[in-house]
Parts: structure tokens; sequence; C-alpha cells
């Protein structure tokens, strides 16, 4: 792999504009030499003229090309990695990696086969909160966890006309979109689940796809509940953890996404900091006396999805997101659709 790593982006709509251009261009490992945008240049808030392209066979066909983002609309995922593999590209994929867990193995395999690598965008995994999650459970003052409870809510009270997410087919709906990022969480801190019961909701006057739900993982001696909402206007805590020795409590949102939207860059001195007032509280038994104090939140850490990147393309280290773990959130879903649909617990 040269020093820097050639690289291409697919789309250019939201997920280019908020994350992959802005996350890319902070990082002096990558060149990006094209964004694919068929008609528009939206490409051009962080990019010049000659950088966009019109036809994804440009991008293909170029041979100085290291690494391809398909972070198209969800149902394209399939066959534009595919595409990428066969070309001899390294591929990132945006959330949900695709809609079929046998579509993702296959990817899988076909990328060992042709000895490129694929990593999938969980951005969330690297959020402020979801990190102080994961200290709170290395400190061991909860004891042993019991119950694990996120949330994943927002308020759009009506359906969005001309939108993909919003036609009634597979693969859209909240549980592909918010949900693989509960699922994923979840999965990251707790393994596969030996069971799974889901309910999906068309709550939104005239909707016709999911737009909230309730999952339950199932674990010995754990219960596990991930819930979302497209109509919450005043959210609840965004993590409940209790355990045999106290509760975790942690409300607000990372503030990472809100930062790209408006413009800002990783690398500034407060990026990814939380307010005080969003910092959860813990409240246990320490030497038999109660104790409860705020915890202070962890930096959200986007960034560091590309950096792990760039040391898995260039020495071989590990890469952020294993395929294999992205393609378990697949077959999760899979498994919730199934569960709801015959109205009972399925096993995973």
């Amino acid at each position: 792999m040269k020093e820097k790593i050639r690289t291409a982006i697919c789309s250019y709509g939201m997920s280019g504009q908020i994350f992959h251009g802005p996350l890319l261009k902070s990082n002096p490992n990558y060149e990006v030499v094209s964004i694919l945008e068929r008609l528009k240049n939206n490409a051009l808030k962080h990019f010049t003229e000659n950088q966009i392209v019109r036809s994804y066979d440009k991008i293909l066909n170029d041979k100085t090309i290291d690494l391809v983002i398909v972070n198209t609309p969800d149902h394209l995922h399939y066959a534009m990695t595919k595409k990428a593999i066969l070309a001899g590209k390294h591929v990132v994929i945006e959330k949900p990696f695709v809609y079929h867990y046998d579509e993702a193995l296959e990817l899988i395999e076909l990328a060992n086969k042709m000895h490129q690598k694929i990593t999938i965008f969980q951005n969330r995994r690297w959020d402020s909160d979801f990190l102080t999650v994961q200290k709170v459970l290395k400190s061991k003052k909860l004891g042993r966890v019991v119950e694990f409870e996120a949330h994943f809510d927002r308020f759009r009270n009506f359906v969005r006309e001309g939108s993909w997410k919003e036609n009634p087919s597979i693969g859209t709906g909240t549980l592909y979109n918010l949900g693989s990022h509960l699922i994923d969480q979840a999965l990251v801190l707790f393994g596969n689940p030996g069971a799974i019961t889901a309910r999906l909701h068309k709550l939104r006057e005239g909707s016709k796809v999911d737009d909230a739900f309730e999952i339950w993982l199932h674990y010995e001696k754990l219960r596990v509940t991930l819930k979302c909402s497209y109509l919450t206007k005043e959210p609840g805590p965004k993590y409940l953890l209790h355990g045999t020795s106290g509760s975790y409590v942690k409300y607000g949102e990372d503030t990472q996404e809100k930062d790209l939207k408006a413009g800002k860059y990783p690398g500034t001195p407060e990026w990814g900091t939380e307010p005080r007032e969003n910092q959860g509280i813990i409240h246990f038994e320490r030497n038999g006396k109660d104790t409860r104090e705020e915890v202070v939140s962890e930096r959200g850490n986007y960034p560091f999805f590309y950096q792990q990147l760039s040391d898995a393309l260039n020495n071989n280290n590990d890469l952020p997101v294993v395929a294999e773990e992205a393609a378990n959130v697949i077959k999760t879903i899979e498994k919730c659709v199934e569960s709801n649909s015959l109205g009972t617990r399925v096993d995973f």
C-alpha cells in the first residue's frame, strides 16, 4: 500500500457530506481522488470539480485507486461491493452491511479469496456515550450486569415523501437504519445472543415502513432491550444498566454528528466532548457504603475508524470493524423480522 491511500467515495449525499468526506479530508493518510455524483455537485462543499466522476466504472477501472467507500443507498451495497472487490479494491461499506446474511458471508469469502480487506462503517462504536458505557462495564462497579437497555429515538411525525427509506421494501425502516447501530453495540458488549424477540411498529400516520421497534436479546442471566421510535419528542435515558451492585443511567446524545453537520472538523480541542449536563450517573455500593457519582464521559472519536483502517491497510493491523461482526448484525436483523412475523421468540 502507498503512503497515502487513494480513495473513492461512491455517493455524496448525507453520509458523504457529513461523515466520510470530512473524516477522510482531515486524515493525512488518505487522498480522495474520485467522488461519484451522477448528476449533482454536492462534493464541491469539500473537494474540487476535477475529483467528481459520473460513473462507477470510472472508479472500478482506475487501477490507482486503493479504497472504495460504498456509501450508496442500502440496496446497492451488495452489488457495488462485489464489483469493487473483483476490481482489486479494498472496501468500506456504509451500515447496514447488506440486506441478507448469506450475501454478507459471500462478500467476506470473496474478499478473502481476492486478498482484499472489507470493513463496515459502524461509527456509533465511537460515540462518547457508548465508549463511556464500556468504561463503566470495565470498572466492575455494577457487579454482574443483569439488565442493559439502549434507545435510539428521534422525532419525525411525518412521512418523508420521495425518500427510499419510506418505501415498503426489504431494508427500509428503522430496524435496518437505526437498529443496525443498536444491535452492533449490543453484540460488541455481550456477543451473540441465544435467542431474539422483536416487535416492529408503524406508528406515524400513513407510514408504510417500521418506524418503531422493541428488541429483546436473550442471554443467560442477562436481559438486553433495544428500543427505537420516530415519535419521541422528550427522550428518556439513552442507556440504562443495572447490576448486582448498582446502576448506571445516561441521558443525551454524542455531539460529533451535530458538529460535523455544523461544518466543524475533527482535531479541534473540544472535539467529541459532551456537555457536563449529559454525563451519566452511577449509583452503587462500595465497601458497604452507598455511592452516587457522575461519570465523566469519554471523548467521542469517529476519526479512529479511518485511522485504524489506514493502519490495517498499511501495516496489516486489525480492521476497525471486522466484517464477520457486521454479518452477525444482519443475521440478528433477519431474526428480528422472523420473530415479529411469527409473533414469538426465535433462536439465534
